[in-house]
């Protein structure tokens, strides 16, 4: 009976260290695990979007199921009337929208952060409203406004790129405002004891130091001016961006070229995303 008690005793002492083993190994990667599930989750849907880009649908509507492979989607992206006009409209709209918000978004960061002046918290504060106000409430409050300037039968091009600077400019703002905030002004003072006259200082240290800011508000603002549906609905008339497409394409069908747009804008985003990083990566420090 000693015996066995003795034979028995190493085999538990050999199974508890593979059972922490185990166990700690978990614990160790516990939040590495969560992402990949978090990333998995987040990309599944994309997967399924450029999945059905290479099916062919059954009907004029795409179907929800991958049915046959098919190119026939990706040649004829302009076939469905209205597809391409309305993704050169949302194009124009979003570059115009910001280049004007980022222009104004950064003079006005400058300002709040570089200069004291009365009002300066108030106007801190009224910058975060656009943010924080719900798009309904905005998209109808632009609206009674261009119907009282006497816009009402000229609701167009004009009226969203105005409504587009309006929220885009106090993201623009906000962004620029970090990055200023955390640059270091013994830079700028270090190249004037240099010689550098103040349009050689911003041109040479201020600019470059606040252009990731500056980049990253642009195209902050472009993504948020690209993608807005509700407030757009309110200012557009009878024009139609790309969201508005998608939403009337959802009720009278939905065209299996979307499915190509979508995954277009995916992959350029995702190669713009690894350029930058590269170029990061590369940049002597």
């Amino acid at each position: 009976m000693a015996t066995a008690v003795r034979e028995t005793a190493p085999e538990r002492s050999a199974s508890r260290p593979r059972h922490r083993g185990w166990w700690r190994w978990f614990t160790d990667n516990i939040v590495l695990l969560i992402g990949i599930a978090v990333l998995v989750y987040t990309f599944v849907p994309i997967g399924y979007v450029i999945a059905l880009s290479f099916s062919k649908p059954s009907g004029r509507a795409a179907s929800a199921e991958f049915e046959t492979f098919t190119w026939d989607n990706w040649t004829t992206v302009c076939e469905p009337d209205g597809l391409c006009e309305s993704l050169q409209l949302s194009f124009a709209v979003s570059l115009v929208a910001t280049v004007v918000a980022t222009l104004l978004g950064t003079l006005m960061a400058f300002a709040l952060v570089r200069h004291s002046f009365r009002g300066r918290a108030a106007s801190n504060l009224l910058i975060f409203l656009p943010m924080a106000t719900p798009e309904v409430v905005m998209g109808s409050s632009l609206l009674a406004m261009f119907v009282s300037l006497g816009f009402n039968g000229a609701l167009g091009f004009i009226t969203i790129v105005i409504a587009h600077i309006l929220f885009c400019l106090s993201f623009v703002v906000v962004t620029v405002k970090a990055r200023l905030a955390g640059m270091d002004s013994r830079l700028e003072q270090a190249a004037m004891d240099l010689y550098a006259n103040e349009w050689q200082t911003f041109r040479l240290v201020t600019l470059p130091l606040a252009m990731p800011g500056i980049v990253a508000g642009a195209l902050l603002a472009f993504s948020l001016s690209f993608d807005d549906f509700i407030i757009t609905n309110f200012t557009s008339g009878q024009s139609q961006t790309f969201p508005l497409y998608v939403y009337g394409s959802k009720l009278k069908g939905f065209p299996a070229q979307l499915f190509v747009i979508g995954t277009l804008m995916f992959v350029v985003s995702l190669l713009l995303v690894v350029i930058v990083e590269l170029w990061r990566r590369r940049r002597p420090t």
